[in-house]
C-alpha cells in the first residue's frame, strides 16, 4: 500500500515547515517516474531542527526525494535518540524499502539496526556515524570527515600564531555530547594543536549545537577566564551565540577573541565577511542528491562504497565575501 500511494507535490513552504516539525512521522509522497512504476519508499529519521545547517540538510533531502521520485517518510527526533529508534522501528513495521538516518549520538544503535537487518531493509547513515563494530548493520555512510574538519580548524590556528611564542588560550564550544561531529572535531583539532605547547584549551563545554546555548556557555567562559585568545566552536550557530556574549562583555569578536567555526551556513558566512568570525571550515548539508542515488543503488542490490565523503572546503573573510551572494544555505 505504502509503495503505491499516489503522487502528491509538496510546496517549498511545506518543505521548510517540516524541517522544524514536532516528533512523529510525516509521509511525503513524491512525484516522479511513470504511472504504474513501483516507487522506492524511504524512511528518514532526522536529528531535529537545531541549527541552520540542519534545516538546510532537511530541505535538501526532502526536495531531492521529490526530484528522484522516491516516497519519503520523514520524522524529526528533536535531538532525542529514543525518538529516532521509535521512528526506525515504525519504518521496519511499515516495510519501507530503505531506511536512512543521521544518528543523534554514536552509540546504542546495534539492537534496532539488527532488527532492520533481520527485516532485510538496507540502512544508510547520513551526516553522522555510529560506533558499532558490526559494519554489516548498514550499507554505507554518507557524510563529512569531521576529524579532518577539526584538523583544518587547528591548522589555520597554528598558521596564525606560527611566529608567536606567547601562550594562546583557547576555549571550545563542543557539539552535542556523544555525537560524532563533537567527538571528531574535538579530536582532529587537538591532534594538530597538541604539537605546540603554547596552545592551551583552558575551557571546553557542550553548547549542544544551538545558538542559545552557545551564548550561555560563552558567557560563563568569559566570567571565569579573564584572558581568552581564541574560540573554536563546533558549528556556526554556537559561534554566533558566542559573538553575542563577547559583544555583551564589551569585547570585539574577531579581534579581541579570534573565532573559528564549522558549517559555513549563510549567517555564519555573513559574520565571517563582517570580520566577527575569522575562519570557517565548511560542512556541506546539501547531501540529498547523493543520498537518493545511494538509496536507489542499495535497493537494487548494487554494491556501493561503505564510506562516501562529501566535498567541502574552508573560507577566509575574503572568500566569504566572494561566495555569499550564491550560497544556497
Amino acid at each position: 500500500m505504502f509503495k503505491r500511494i499516489s503522487a502528491l507535490l509538496i510546496t517549498g513552504a511545506t518543505v521548510l515547515a517540516m524541517a522544524g516539525c514536532s516528533g512523529g512521522s510525516d509521509d511525503t509522497a513524491n512525484s516522479g517516474g511513470g504511472s504504474g512504476d513501483k516507487k522506492i519508499v524511504m524512511g528518514f529519521a532526522q536529528v531535529g531542527a537545531e541549527s541552520g545547517w540542519r534545516t538546510a540538510n532537511t530541505k535538501s533531502i526532502q526536495e531531492s526525494a521529490k526530484e528522484a521520485g522516491i516516497t519519503l517518510k520523514f520524522s524529526d527526533a528533536q535531538q532525542k535518540q529514543e525518538n529516532q529508534i521509535k521512528a526506525i522501528r515504525s519504518y521496519i513495521q511499515q516495510k519501507v524499502d530503505v531506511i536512512a538516518f543521521s544518528p543523534v549520538v554514536e552509540s546504542g544503535w546495534d539492537t534496532v539496526l539488527q532488527e532492520a537487518k533481520a527485516a532485510k531493509i538496507p540502512v544508510v547513515l547520513t551526516d553522522r556515524a555510529v560506533d558499532s563494530k558490526d559494519t554489516s548493520l548498514y550499507r554505507t555512510f554518507l557524510g563529512s570527515d569531521f576529524v579532518e574538519e577539526g584538523k583544518k580548524a587547528g591548522q589555520w590556528l597554528v598558521d596564525q600564531y606560527k611566529d608567536s611564542k606567547d601562550p594562546v588560550n583557547i576555549v571550545q564550544l563542543e557539539g552535542t555530547t556523544g555525537s560524532a561531529p563533537a567527538n571528531d572535531r574535538k579530536s582532529g583539532f587537538e591532534q594538530v594543536i597538541s604539537a605546540d605547547p603554547k596552545f592551551k584549551v583552558i575551557a571546553s563545554q557542550s553548547g549542544n549545537f544551538t545558538r542559545a546555548e552557545g551564548k550561555q556557555v560563552m558567557e560563563a567562559f568569559l566570567k571565569s577566564n579573564p584572558k581568552i585568545d581564541v574560540l573554536w566552536a563546533h558549528n556556526d550557530d554556537m559561534g554566533l551565540g558566542a559573538i553575542e556574549a563577547i559583544e555583551g562583555a564589551g569585547k570585539v569578536p574577531g579581534k579581541d577573541i579570534k573565532i573559528i567555526t564549522a558549517d559555513a551556513t549563510h549567517d555564519g558566512m555573513q559574520a565571517l565577511a563582517d570580520g566577527k568570525i575569522n575562519f570557517i571550515v565548511e560542512c556541506n548539508p546539501l547531501m540529498g542528491p547523493q543520498l537518493m542515488d545511494l538509496a536507489k543503488k542499495v535497493v537494487a542490490g548494487e554494491t556501493v562504497p561503505q564510506r562516501v565523503v562529501t566535498d567541502e572546503t574552508t573560507f577566509t573573510q575574503e572568500q566569504a565575501k566572494e561566495v555569499l551572494p550564491s550560497r544556497k544555505y
